[in-house]
């Protein structure tokens, strides 16, 4: 069969730019679709092509569509790209009688969002097992039903979905990601500020922890599994002359023991290559010298979920962060001489002096790159249940983490201000600093 694998294009909208003319707030997504990647790996056999509309032009997928003739439409997509996903699977319905299959981070969350004509399967989790299955049932003229972890649709009717119980063998590490697939758009997957080429590589896939606002653990049914050795190594190699390699784990680390197994394998392998991944505070206070050994072996940045400074709120998103973890993980960190990317979230009932305290201690602390997003009680996750009656912003478009979908303390033009002028007064020191 013929099989396109959709990216959607840059999604979302902006209220501080439609409403206050505040522009520089909006950000972008970038790097290459790795979860496409993915799941094209197992479908030997099959014609697979990926459409990267984040580097192209939308009309990109209708040449594609016109020439390739896909019988099997595969979108990912993000929250606030689900309204886009459907406006284009209506458009490839409106062609043809192409099978359309949504999954991502969003379709695990709210399936019964794509519950809609013009979408057929719906893909729930982790999906690389999953989509290989439905392919080969529509492969054969099999109805895609009884498939775990596979829905499809029946609009006016309730999803009916078979959970799929996750395991390794669930990761499929056999197949390794089609890299070639992008190969038209390798040079515009870099790191800007840096100059640096990057290259996507999944260690692990799950979260040790539940925070309410995240999504991540929902991919593997609250798992935690880890890519063997020899298949991160593989995929490494598969990536070329690429310097930088960055682990897309939500948690690269979570698993001490593992992660030593993996640097012993890079360091044997003699690769040399800059690595940055995702790691918990907690995780660095209590293995130090996991850290300093994963140094040597080349790791040069990591993301830390700090999120939040008051405990009260900290407790609220479920973090799990003990007292005075925070600085513990920081000492490590510039001891070990680690680049330190720091999420931070701001929340909607922050004042002058949250805002004013969030930016001393990101200056006191030596955090070199911080990051920060908008607290967004995303459909499907413990913080959107908690959070449901006080949301006045419904519209998928706007969960982009970069807008107030609950009512603000201050006044929400005088609280987008805070925080634009923040970004500004951050990424000026970055720039600086550079």
């Amino acid at each position: 069969m013929n099989i396109l694998l959709v990216n959607p294009p840059n999604a979302g909208r902006s209220i501080p730019e439609e409403e206050y003319g505040i522009t520089s707030i909006k950000q972008l997504f970038r790097g290459e679709p790795f979860s496409l990647e993915a799941v094209a790996g197992p479908l030997a056999g099959h014609d697979v092509r990926i459409a990267d509309l984040k580097c192209e032009q939308e009309q990109y997928l209708w040449d594609e569509y016109a020439g390739f003739a896909p019988d099997v439409v595969g979108f990912t997509a993000v929250t606030c790209e689900a309204n886009t996903v459907l406006r284009l699977a209506a458009g490839l319905k409106r062609r043809g009688r192409t099978a359309v299959v949504v999954g991502g981070t969003h379709a695990t969350l709210d399936p019964a969002f794509f519950n809609r004509p013009e979408v057929d399967y719906v893909v729930v989790g982790l999906g690389k097992r999953s989509f290989s299955e439905l392919v080969d049932r529509l492969g054969r003229d099999l109805p895609g039903d009884g498939i775990p972890g596979v829905s499809r649709t029946s609009p006016g009717k309730p999803l009916s979905l078979l959970p799929r119980r996750y395991c390794r063998e669930d990761l499929m590490d056999e197949h390794p990601p089609r890299y070639d697939l992008v190969a038209r758009w390798r040079d515009r997957y870099v790191i800007e500020r840096l100059g640096l080429r990057m290259g996507f590589v999944a260690t692990a896939e799950g979260c040790t922890h539940r925070c309410s606002f995240c999504a991540i653990p929902g991919m593997t049914g609250g798992r935690y599994l880890t890519h063997s050795p020899e298949s991160v190594i593989r995929a490494i190699g598969l990536l070329g002359d690429i310097p930088f390699i960055r682990m897309t784990d939500a948690n690269s680390f979570g698993d001490p023991a593992a992660s030593e197994e993996l640097c012993d394998a890079i360091a044997a392998a003699g690769i040399k290559k800059r690595f940055f991944g995702d790691i918990r505070a907690d995780t660095i206070a209590a293995n130090p010298g996991l850290l300093k050994k994963w140094k040597q072996a080349g790791l040069h940045a990591v993301v830390v979920g700090f999120e939040e400074l008051e405990p009260g709120r900290l407790g609220a998103y479920d973090k799990r962060y003990a007292g005075g973890v925070a600085e513990q993980a920081l000492s490590v960190l510039h001891e070990t001489g680690l680049m330190i990317v720091g999420d931070f979230i701001v929340a909607p009932d922050y004042g002058e002096e949250e805002f004013r305290a969030l930016e001393e201690f990101i200056g006191r602390s030596g955090i070199q790159v911080p990051v920060l997003s908008i607290l967004t009680p995303v459909p499907g996750t413990p913080l959107y249940e908690t959070m449901r009656e006080q949301i006045t912003v419904r519209d998928l478009d706007y969960y982009t983490f970069l807008n107030a979908v609950v009512p603000t303390r201050m006044p929400e033009k005088e609280f987008y201000g805070a925080f634009a002028e923040l970004l500004k007064r951050l990424h000026d020191k970055l720039q600086r600093t550079a």
